[in-house]
């Protein structure tokens, strides 16, 4: 992203000298500053870097292939000392080559260098299960996934690398997606890897949130964020908790309430001295993007309406969860503190209007689900608010859309306001011509609209259009 704006500042900075607006002096202050020379050169080291990385997966997987195929006849000691030699080897050359100072071809070495540490780390995953199969060492496919992946994380720790740091939370993430079942079907059993499963939204909290400061990734951040609002849906069984009539309603609060909360209170400045917010844009755009799946989901009467009863209360999923709502209550209710409390811009300017929206619509979530979970079921009411809080968020969102000139935001907006709509027609048994009147009428109107935005964002002045754009 910042590759392409350093790209289209050297188009347009080219433009101004060749017009006389800024003279030869001005633009290698710009070119200095911004290194416009070295635009090709980052370009074609990320295109080698990712040939690199691919060849190193390959490479590794035709290694593993080989060993495999050789593996019965070689004797156990020949086996170890195999797998620690290409362990050693890949590390220590990687290594060895990522160090050098960024300077010429000293580039392509490091890159080449943390291609080479990338083979190392796939090759923790074979090593280890190799080793557990040598010396008898029964257990879980996703037990290897999550010791591989932490292992893989503590190298990123140490070297500050985004790829290993991708690479330890990918890994983690397809043993929590295969440990899923297992959690499911043996709650009652307490081991190291189900522990971490239990706990999934915590430990990708502590685990991979510094280490998004650290390599200053952005992606880390964002996957690590989607993975935690998901799994904290299949953590606490968002939907189904619903339909219990005996199930803690803070478990249902906690599943709806607590992710928009963390997420929009997010503030970068307080965990670490850093001089700009990273994160805090991508939180908030997240929160919006949760509320909109949330009331969507919410505003179908069938999830209302069904009631049934059953839920295991004495069960370790009531007090292994309590945990990390716990944690995450104080943390939210910390950010929100933070947020909220007086500030010489607050005097001045008073509280975003946004934030009082969103506190707004948390508010409401958590009153809806607590009077129909603890006082009495009432599911007219939620049904009929959260339609409206799903029509408020999609104007909402067109609203911003108008202001700042964003054709994110609007798209967003029409596109929650006509999925509602279709879907309740959908819902309710109507006829088939005024299914087809509702499907013509919402393409009539979404084509009007975006041509009506279009004109619209051609008389915003210059400088909304670009960051238009940008966004």
């Amino acid at each position: 992203m910042f590759d392409n704006f350093r790209r289209q500042l050297r188009q347009e900075a080219q433009l101004w000298r060749d017009e006389g607006l800024i003279d030869a002096d001005f633009y290698q202050v710009l070119a200095q500053r911004y290194q416009f020379n070295n635009l090709e050169t980052a370009a074609r080291d990320r295109f080698v870097f990712i040939l690199i990385a691919v060849g190193a997966i390959l490479l590794g997987l035709g290694v593993i292939t080989f060993v495999a195929a050789n593996w019965q006849a070689l004797s156990r000691e020949a086996r170890l000392i195999l797998l620690l030699s290409l362990f050693l080897t890949t590390n220590i050359a990687g290594f060895s080559l990522w160090r050098q100072p960024v300077r010429g071809r000293k580039r392509r070495q490091q890159v080449f260098g943390e291609g080479l540490l990338i083979l190392g780390a796939l090759t923790i995953g074979a090593n280890m299960a190799l080793l557990a199969q040598m010396f008898h060492i029964s257990g879980s496919s996703y037990e290897l996934f999550l010791g591989w992946g932490l292992a893989v994380l503590l190298m990123a720790y140490s070297l500050h690398l985004t790829s290993l740091g991708m690479l330890a939370l990918i890994l983690v993430l397809i043993g929590y997606s295969t440990g899923l079942s297992d959690w499911y079907s043996t709650r009652n059993e307490l081991t190291l890897g189900r522990i971490v499963i239990e706990h999934i939204p915590l430990a990708l909290g502590i685990l991979f949130v510094p280490l998004a400061y650290q390599c200053r990734s952005r992606w880390i951040f964002r996957i690590a964020a989607i993975a935690f609002v998901i799994s904290w849906q299949f953590h606490l069984k968002s939907l189904e908790i619903l339909t219990y009539t005996d199930a803690p309603p803070w478990i249902a609060i906690a599943t709806f309430v607590l992710p928009p909360a963390l997420l929009w209170s997010y503030d970068d400045l307080l965990f670490v001295r850093v001089s700009s917010r990273l994160f805090q844009p991508f939180a908030r755009t997240l929160t919006l993007a949760f509320f909109s799946i949330t009331f969507y989901f919410l505003s179908f009467r069938w999830l209302w309406e069904a009631r049934t009863v059953g839920y295991q209360a004495t069960s370790l999923a009531t007090w292994l969860p309590f945990i990390d709502v716990a944690i995450f209550t104080v943390l939210a209710l910390w950010q929100w503190w933070h947020l909220l409390r007086p500030t010489r811009n607050q005097e001045r300017q008073g509280i975003d209007v946004k934030t009082i929206f969103i506190g707004s619509l948390i508010v409401i979530t958590a009153l809806l689900i607590f009077v129909h979970q603890a006082i009495t079921p009432i599911p007219a009411i939620p049904i009929f608010a959260f339609n409206v809080l799903l029509a408020v968020l999609g104007f909402g969102l067109v609203r911003e859309a108008l202001e700042l000139g964003q054709r994110q935001a609007f798209w967003g907006g029409i596109f929650l306001l006509t999925l509602q709509i279709i879907s309740r027609m959908l819902e309710h048994d109507t006829a088939l011509l005024f299914k087809s009147f509702v499907f013509i009428l919402c393409g009539v109107a979404v084509i009007f609209a975006g041509l009506w935005f279009e004109r619209y964002l051609s008389t915003l002045p210059a400088s909304s259009t670009s960051s238009t754009h940008r966004s």
